[in-house]
């Protein structure tokens, strides 16, 4: 598998399609040699993981791996993988981690590392865990992004993408059509329609709510109001992670 991603410093990388140019970084910090850095960040559709995920990686060097991202890529050498994620079916726990960890052994990634879209399961998070055991290591933090249900769905059903090249945008938040685009021809996605938007957001919350109560309770869990600006929002994370 060649990934299409750029890096964007020596431990970390972003997907192409997103810019991070609205996002304001500040000083970067890399973590002690002897810390090692395992986060996954948690969140409704629509709440700013992928910024935020990545501008953490930007920020603290840290490898950065969209699950999504992944599986698109993976998608491309697998039709009935491609099929399957153009029906939005959900892939089975087990194939998702052991993706995922087979990626990162790759790449010969153990620690200084954060995960966006995975786990978002109890079952993902005990497989995640059980190889982290392997190599001596633990999820030192999750950041979860609090975001309401009708600010999820306002976000998300002002996303529009240009059939031509693919690419997302969004007329609301970030990143918006810039001068080049012939925003007349920009379209909005069947899943991103609000019905649709309501229909995921209960499924994340059957999936996702039982694991974050557990993260909750093990003393991981980083809550953050989702829902201030993206500036205020990086601030509160950069800031609890420059705790370790």
């Amino acid at each position: 598998m060649k990934p299409s991603w750029s890096w964007v410093n020596t431990k970390g990388f972003c997907d192409d399609k997103q810019s991070l140019s609205q996002t304001t970084f500040t000083n970067k910090q890399s973590l002690s040699q002897t810390t090692f850095m395992i986060i996954f960040i948690l969140g409704p559709q629509g709440s700013g993981k992928g910024t935020q995920a990545k501008g953490l990686a930007e920020h603290f060097n840290l490898f950065y791996l969209s699950t999504g991202d992944m599986l698109r890529e993976m998608a491309k050498d697998n039709p009935q993988l491609a099929e399957k994620l153009n029906k939005g079916e959900l892939l089975s726990d087990e194939f998702v981690m052991d993706s995922l960890v087979k990626y990162l052994e790759e790449k010969q990634v153990s620690g200084n590392f954060i995960l966006d879209g995975s786990p978002r399961s109890v079952n993902q998070y005990g497989l995640l865990k059980k190889w982290l055991e392997t190599k001596g290591k633990k999820v030192n933090l999750v950041i979860f992004l609090n975001v309401s249900e009708a600010a999820s769905i306002k976000r998300l059903s002002a996303r529009r993408m240009d059939p031509a090249t693919g690419k997302i945008y969004n007329i609301v938040t970030e990143p918006k059509p810039g001068p080049e685009v012939d925003k007349s021809k920009l379209i909005q996605r069947g899943d991103d329609k609000p019905q649709a938007i309501k229909e995921r957001l209960a499924e994340y919350k059957k999936i996702t709510e039982p694991l974050i109560e557990l993260l909750r309770k093990e003393g991981v869990l980083f809550e953050v109001d989702g829902e201030q600006p993206i500036a205020e929002v990086q601030e509160e994370i950069f800031g609890r992670v420059s705790k370790f």
